[in-house]
């Protein structure tokens, strides 16, 4: 009985152990697989840091950025685009924000090194890999560096670009317009500009604008000293330039009247009380706040022509901030291979930057020396030096016009307005244009 038991269990046994190695084998086949898929994923790195970089030991950022302070052709400026003594202020003011701490590996860049890359990145637009190479750093460290000094810089600088509070805040800058431009009841200039950047992975259409590239909008509003008083960074390109002032705070602001505007006023020797108001170019709609120009063509010394080239007088503000901040900031002058949170950023930064060097007399005069921007004389226009060093070459494109309907009232308040530039407003050279 128990040989014939054993002779019947054998074949069983047998069979089991073959697919016991079957499934062994094919264990083995699928963790090899992987293994080796894991290994083509993770390609080991080949050094920890490379003998180019290495050579920081001996001469790195920091001490080139010494040599700069000595050097009596002010290269420091130039290279930074702000004086050492600002460059020194801003850098304690942020230095906990962007500082790292050293491992046991290897010691962490400088702050004041960290500061100077993000700066140089700002005033030239070289790509990382050049910067790597001047300041023999790796291309992550660059990236890292220019993401966190803009961060810590918003933060900091936040309070340089702020609207008016009250009635008198807004009537100071009138006052410069006035006084500067001829341009009465004027609160600001206005405008808005498309800042190109690369396809964003997966972004579909959405920052396509109407050039057919990709890009995020600008939307400014400065005073008559060159100075930005409202900034909004970051609306898609494909949105229309109405659609994107009708999404701002400022539009919102003044929609719900909280900005404390000046009451409606006559002008100078006249008895229609007018609004006070910005003024823009065909881009933006007319309304009782938002003075734009006369469409089509008009006779040399009518009304809608003088006011026309008033306008154009006021509104120059905003155009000759825009051309200062991308001579001086030329990451503003190419398309930027970054994500449209970077860039809109990066763009912020340059705005807050362009305030406080214009509000510190040693950073001013290397930021927008005497020259820069446009002058006027007996009603000849001068051009600002930033439009020598413009060849055409920008990625400030400007918003689209389109044709809009208009409030008739918005329309009386503009006729009110060029009524007066014809009569007690004229200027003498304004029919000569």
């Amino acid at each position: 009985m128990s040989c014939e038991s054993n002779c019947h269990l054998q074949p069983w046994s047998n069979a089991t152990e073959k697919e016991d190695i079957t499934v062994a084998s094919a264990a083995f086949v699928l963790f090899s697989g992987y293994h080796l898929l894991n290994k083509i994923k993770k390609k080991k790195r080949r050094w920890w840091m490379t003998s180019f970089n290495k050579s920081r030991s001996r001469y790195n950022g920091s001490d080139m950025l010494s040599d700069f302070v000595k050097e009596p052709s002010k290269k420091f400026g130039n290279f930074c685009r702000i004086s050492p003594e600002d460059y020194e202020y801003l850098m304690n003011k942020i230095g906990s924000e962007i500082a790292k701490q050293d491992t046991h590996l290897r010691k962490c860049i400088p702050v004041q090194e960290r500061f100077a890359i993000a700066l140089r990145f700002l005033a030239t637009g070289d790509s990382y890999t050049s910067l790597s190479y001047l300041f023999k750093v790796s291309i992550q460290t660059v990236s890292s560096c220019v993401k966190d000094v803009c961060k810590a810089l918003i933060k900091e600088l936040s309070q340089e670009i702020k609207l008016p509070r009250t009635s008198s805040g807004w009537l100071m800058i009138e006052k410069g317009f006035c006084k500067t431009w001829n341009f009465p009841h004027c609160l600001g200039a206005i405008d808005g500009k498309h800042v190109l950047i690369q396809s964003p992975i997966h972004s579909g259409s959405e920052f396509i604008n109407y050039h057919k590239t990709f890009s995020i909008v600008l939307m400014a509003l400065v005073d008559a000293d060159y100075n930005f008083i409202f900034v909004d960074c970051g609306c898609q390109g494909r949105i229309s330039d109405g659609g994107v002032y009708r999404n701002t705070d400022l539009y919102k602001q003044i929609c719900g009247k909280e900005l404390d505007f000046p009451p409606p006023e006559c002008l100078p020797l006249k008895e229609i009380p007018l609004p006070y108001v910005f003024v823009a170019d065909s881009a933006f709609s007319l309304t009782e706040n938002m003075m734009k120009p006369y469409a089509g063509t008009h006779n040399k010394g009518s009304k809608e022509r003088v006011f026309n080239y008033c306008l154009s007088r006021a509104r120059r503000i905003v155009e000759n901030v825009f051309g200062i901040m991308s001579a001086v900031f030329r990451v503003l002058r190419k398309p930027m291979l970054l994500q449209p949170d970077t860039v809109t950023n990066i763009v912020m930064t340059c705005a807050l930057l362009h305030n406080f060097l214009r509000r510190f007399k040693r950073s001013r005069l290397i930021y927008s020396p005497i020259g820069s921007f446009d002058t006027e004389k007996d009603g000849e226009i001068q051009p600002g030096s930033w439009r020598d060093d413009q060849s055409g070459v920008t990625s400030l494109l400007p918003l689209q016009n389109r044709p809009r309907r208009t409030l008739l009232s918005a329309k009386d308040i503009r006729d009110q307005f060029a009524e007066y530039f014809i009569t007690n407003g004229a200027v003498a050279w304004q029919n000569n244009y």
